[in-house]
């Protein structure tokens, strides 16, 4: 077991097949790590990634898996032999800035009661824009639909400093997230059924649940490309997505018949909605979703909440968006969260 002395920070980077993105981002995170430990941890990549970090950059460790585990496996073995106060989980499409890393620690350091936190990230592509997987902070509607300040559905605002805050909020976002290792290990790491999505936002609605805070903070920022392990475009993105919520409001909602034939009649309409939209093949993955939804519910482990949970907003979001027309985050009330 790596054992890293008094508090200290284990950089833990998730790799497969993503060697043109560690060549362009990994020498800024070195210079930027603030001397903690940078580790790569690689889900048996076939393009040359671990020669390439042996070669060029030695003071890395890397950490290789025989198989592609996914994120929540992957993370999970891993972390089972990295012992250190902190760990800071990070994308490997991820461009980091000066003081990043310090302004977390920052907070986590002056309130033990948080357990993750997320900077500011926005998008590589259009820097001045908020990144779709996390902009500046996560929440979640009444029937499990996860969002965003800064970005609702693939609606996605201009930063203009509206953000800038620390705060708390439902989820942090994997891309980038501090977390206290013992909270990781006390809550069983990442839930493997998911493999990839919603792991993140499934932990933190343990933590909550377990009395945890989970926090953003706008002073530190980072920089997302997304999508380079699986596209957005990509019927499988679309699959994990809706299999992982299913799994996730199974797992946690009080009444979980109920909220199964309400998901499962949402999921249908989007289904639906994809058919008109020519895009078939993510229907069919909304469609496969279910069906695998209903195969591997029997292996999740349960623990029934009521929806009184912080920072969820208690109405719906598809409501807010696709009905109402809105498609700001600030256009909502603080009242109608929880």
């Amino acid at each position: 077991m790596l054992n890293y002395n008094a508090v200290s920070v284990a950089i833990v980077l998730l790799n497969y097949n993503g060697l043109a993105l560690l060549k362009q981002y990994l020498p800024t995170l070195l210079l930027y790590s603030n001397g903690h430990n940078v580790i790569v941890v690689d889900n048996a990549s076939t393009d040359g990634s671990v020669t390439y970090l042996q070669s060029y950059f030695p003071e890395v460790l890397c950490m290789v898996h025989d198989t592609n585990y996914g994120i929540a496996k992957g993370y999970n073995l891993a972390l089972r032999q990295i012992k250190a106060t902190y760990y800071l989980l990070l994308n490997n499409d991820v461009l980091v800035t000066e003081h990043w890393l310090s302004e977390l620690l920052a907070i986590m350091e002056a309130d033990f009661s948080i357990a993750f936190c997320q900077p500011k990230i926005l998008s590589i592509i259009e820097p001045d824009r908020f990144d779709y997987a996390g902009a500046a902070g996560g929440f979640i509607d009444a029937d499990g639909y996860p969002f965003c300040r800064g970005r609702i559905f693939n609606s996605i605002e201009k930063d203009r400093g509206q953000y800038d805050d620390t705060r708390a909020v439902f989820w942090a976002s994997g891309a980038c997230v501090l977390v206290r290792s013992k909270v990781f290990h006390d809550l069983g790491g990442f839930d493997e059924l998911f493999f990839a999505h919603f792991e993140e936002i499934d932990m933190c609605w343990r933590a909550h649940l377990s009395g945890w805070k989970v926090y953003y903070c706008g002073t530190s920022k980072v920089y997302h490309l997304g999508g380079a392990t699986i596209a957005y475009s990509s019927p499988r993105k679309t699959y994990l997505n809706f299999r992982n919520r299913a799994l996730m409001l199974y797992k946690y909602q009080s009444n979980p018949i109920l909220g199964t034939l309400k998901r499962l009649f949402l999921d249908v309409l989007a289904a639906f909605r994809m058919l008109y939209l020519g895009k078939f093949s993510h229907s069919w993955a909304i469609c496969k979703a279910q069906i695998d939804f209903f195969k591997f519910k029997k292996k999740c482990m349960v623990n029934r909440s009521v929806f009184r949970l912080p920072h969820i907003y208690k109405r719906s979001i598809v409501v807010y968006f696709f009905i109402k027309k809105n498609k700001l985050f600030s256009k909502i009330s603080s009242a109608q969260f929880t």
